[in-house]
């Protein structure tokens, strides 16, 4: 039996030929899925034949997840509009795990300020007041933590990043929370471990590792890894390449990305067409998460920006 023949047919081993039927339980090759094998072994003696095709499914199967639109942010609990993507619009309560969106952080605030209330900082969810101190914030933290919740602790890592709240400057305990937040789904989890490795902080520098968990982060939603890798790939030539991740990035309102592709529009590298789809893109994204309470936000406050 040819090569060609056995890796066309799954229900055999790709290596020896022996089938399912005869009560061998096959596994698929984990990289590419495009072969079956008994053991082991026969999975070693067919690497030499099975590489190339190997490789060159496995890239496919990646690219296909790495420019997959990922899913847009849920929604506000309170105003029910989908949430920004950009940090400022939005917040995280350690007291609920509930993220809220700029403008209903700022309607409660303004309707405190008008009733002349003290409650000017609750929750505008859970209605729980501020931390009265760096101790009591970090116990909130735990709770959260211990609940699982992917934002509190990949919080947590950063805080230990920075030495926030009363905790020492330790990049190697950030580095353990970020990687314990990317395995409960935090995309900027994963985009923090890609600039450890940029940066060396905690860890080696290594441009390689950092790609790879860039590409985590890009596929589970991370906007500023996203547009890393466009970078990356336009400094590389990879024009077709660099454009796919700065229009999913700008689809999901990532401005950074939107004026890469108009200046690259200028220079000639992009057509009118893919400049004016991503125009459209970035608009429908503006169309979704704006609503008037949200711009009141933003113009008081640039920290409650939004877009």
């Amino acid at each position: 039996m040819s090569t060609s023949e056995t890796e066309n047919n799954m229900s055999l081993c790709a290596n020896c030929g022996k089938g399912e039927e005869a009560g061998t339980n096959l596994k698929a090759c984990t990289a590419c899925k495009l072969v079956k094998y008994c053991n082991r072994e026969c999975q070693i003696a067919h690497r030499p034949q099975h590489k190339k095709a190997c490789k060159k499914r496995a890239k496919e199967l990646h690219d296909e997840k790495l420019f997959k639109q990922p899913p847009p942010l849920e929604d506000c609990p309170i105003c029910v509009i989908q949430l920004p993507t950009l940090v400022s619009g939005r917040t995280y309560m350690a007291c609920c795990g509930k993220m809220i969106c700029c403008g209903c952080m700022h309607a409660v605030q303004s309707r405190a300020v008008k009733a002349r209330k003290k409650e000017y900082d609750i929750c505008p969810f859970c209605r729980t007041p501020p931390a009265n101190s760096d101790e009591e914030t970090i116990e909130r933290y735990e709770k959260r933590m211990e609940m699982n919740d992917a934002n509190a602790i990949y919080n947590m890592g950063g805080y230990y990043a920075r030495g926030l709240y009363g905790l020492p400057q330790n990049d190697a305990k950030a580095l353990e929370f970020w990687h314990r937040a990317a395995e409960l789904g935090s995309a900027e989890a994963y985009g923090c471990i890609g600039n450890a490795y940029k940066f060396g902080d905690g860890v080696e520098r290594d441009m390689k590792k950092a790609r790879h968990y860039w590409d985590l982060a890009a596929i589970n939603g991370d906007l500023q890894s996203r547009y890393n890798l466009g970078s990356i790939e336009g400094m590389a030539g990879n024009v077709d390449r660099a454009l796919k991740h700065l229009m999913i990035a700008a689809w999901s309102g990532c401005v950074d990305s939107l004026n890469d592709i108009k200046q690259n529009h200028l220079r000639g590298y992009i057509s009118k067409d893919d400049y004016a789809k991503a125009l459209r893109s970035y608009q429908s994204y503006l169309d979704v998460v704006r609503s008037d309470q949200r711009d009141e936000a933003a113009a008081l406050k640039d920290c409650w920006k939004y877009y």
